[in-house]
């Protein structure tokens, strides 16, 4: 014999809802994942004694394995190809003389920067712009860029003098008998 389905009570609702919400939580047991752990900059599920291991609260975690490195071809291989060849001793120079000359134009520009940064600067006390009069924390914002960008040109010209200085001393140790 078939019934006809009628409206559900509210209690039939109840106890439909309450079965679902059964299922659901052993379901969530069921699926739930082993907790992940940080420790430092590693990730591990079981955390170390003695280590500051902080659980993490996000979702799953995926692993993507590296790339293989390929062998590479040894330098005996690659002689014999013709793949790499000495340069003439006089070519080196040249190329040598035509580097120390750019990164003496870069010493120059930079030390041309550097010049005009310490203009603005004004000793730590820079002018204030109309604009700054008004809002004084673009001036300090204004300021701390100028003291970074003077932080960075000083860096840059102390590099470009070290590499210098490179090319002079390897052009003494050629001259040595």
């Amino acid at each position: 014999m078939f019934y006809p389905l009628s409206q559900p009570t509210s209690m039939q609702r109840q106890v439909l809802v309450c079965v679902l919400w059964l299922c659901l939580a052993s379901l969530d047991g069921v699926a739930q994942t082993p907790r992940i752990y940080r420790c430092g900059n590693a990730y591990t599920n079981q955390p170390e004694a003695g280590r500051d291991c902080k659980p993490m609260t996000t979702g799953h975690v995926t692993v993507i394995e590296g790339t293989r490195v390929q062998a590479s071809a040894t330098p005996a291989n690659m002689v014999s190809s013709g793949a790499v060849s000495k340069v003439d001793l006089s070519e080196q120079r040249q190329r040598d003389v035509q580097a120390q000359a750019v990164l003496q134009a870069e010493l120059q520009r930079a030390q041309q920067q550097q010049a005009e940064l310490l203009r603005e600067w004004h000793n730590g006390e820079p002018e204030r712009r109309a604009d700054e009069l008004r809002q004084p924390e673009k001036y300090q914002r204004r300021v701390a860029e100028l003291r970074g960008a003077l932080q960075r040109s000083e860096a840059d010209i102390a590099g470009l003098q070290r590499e210098i200085s490179r090319f002079s001393v390897s052009q003494q140790g050629e001259h040595k008998p």
